[in-house]
């Protein structure tokens, strides 16, 4: 089973742009929204396969 990952997407002048919520640094875009998805997709196994430097994320930090 495929893990599920959350994006933030929106259409803009013709264009479906979107990013992970954990990689809001890294946008992608398509003609449509299944588009969009697919660029995702792709954008996902890049930020996941080890071979790109310096990936930034967020994290989360619980403070007392």
């Amino acid at each position: 089973m495929m893990p599920a990952v959350k994006f933030v997407y929106w259409e803009e002048n013709g264009a479906w742009i979107g990013y992970f919520q954990e990689n809001p640094d890294y946008w992608t875009q398509g003609e449509n929204l299944d588009d969009l998805k697919d660029h995702l997709r792709d954008l996902y196994h890049d930020l996941t396969s080890g071979r790109l430097p310096g990936i930034r994320k967020i994290g989360e930090l619980v403070v007392s």
